[in-house]
């Protein structure tokens, strides 16, 4: 996770040099939030952005993010913070999917496919679940084959239950798409789950791509718009249930 993190911190320096970003993590992980504002403000940044990498919630963040954030407006009463939306299942994201789902593919030199499976970490909150499907039935129409949405954490059908769902219906060679950023643990476990459940190939996560760093420059625009009245110096940080990042 800690690659994929500063690899995407990499990205966006390279797009937009002129907004210095930091990396944060939630859950005890370090760097904290606290220590990436810090960091953008003793580098003279009164303006922060907190952009939650989460790619299954599309409209507020998650009760840990709002509550870090209120944390570090209590602590760092010289920076002013915003919050971004989240990231959430955006359909961009589905060109990376394929990507990465071709090379598990020609890895495992499978040749036929007759079902998928969209596979996330939690099924988010209301626009987010509802965008998730919607991705699986665009997924399914662009592939024209059947595609079933599965989380890793047990709020919706798992992997697992995908795949005999499919295979119900007489499909035998499927595939599953991992719509995670970074290979953690929720990652892992639903990849095992999908190769003993008798998927053919498991895609690896998104990873620090275009797509997705362009998205996470967009989210930090927008809520910027709320920054207009404090003064100029800018500040975005990244995060996602477990990782924030602050430029």
């Amino acid at each position: 996770m800690a690659e994929v993190a500063a690899a995407l911190r990499s990205e966006l320096a390279q797009i937009r040099p002129e907004i210095p970003c930091e990396i944060a993590f939630l859950g005890g992980a370090v760097p904290t939030v606290a220590t990436a504002v810090e960091r953008a403000a003793a580098r003279g940044a009164d303006e922060v952005v907190l952009v939650p990498l989460d790619l299954a919630n599309a409209i507020e963040p998650i009760d840990a993010v709002t509550a870090v954030a209120d944390e570090v407006r209590m602590t760092q009463r010289s920076v002013a913070l915003a919050v971004a939306r989240p990231i959430g299942p955006e359909a961009t994201l589905l060109s990376v999917l394929d990507a990465r789902l071709r090379s598990a593919l020609a890895a495992a030199r499978i040749l036929e496919l007759d079902g998928l499976v969209l596979s996330a970490p939690t099924t988010g909150d209301v626009r987010g679940a509802a965008l998730l499907a919607r991705r699986a039935r665009q997924w399914s129409t662009h592939h024209r084959l059947p595609c079933l949405v599965a989380v890793a954490d047990g709020t919706g059908p798992s992997v697992a239950h995908a795949i005999q769902g499919l295979r119900s219906q007489g499909r035998r060679h499927i595939a599953v798409g991992a719509l995670f950023w970074a290979p953690d643990e929720a990652y892992a476990s639903q990849a095992d789950l999908a190769h003993r459940a008798g998927c053919v190939a498991v895609s690896e996560p998104l990873g620090a791509t275009r797509e997705l760093t362009e998205l996470i420059l967009g989210r930090y625009a927008f809520a910027a718009m709320d920054l207009l009245d404090a003064p100029i110096h800018q500040g975005v940080t990244l995060e996602s249930g477990d990782l924030a990042a602050s430029a």
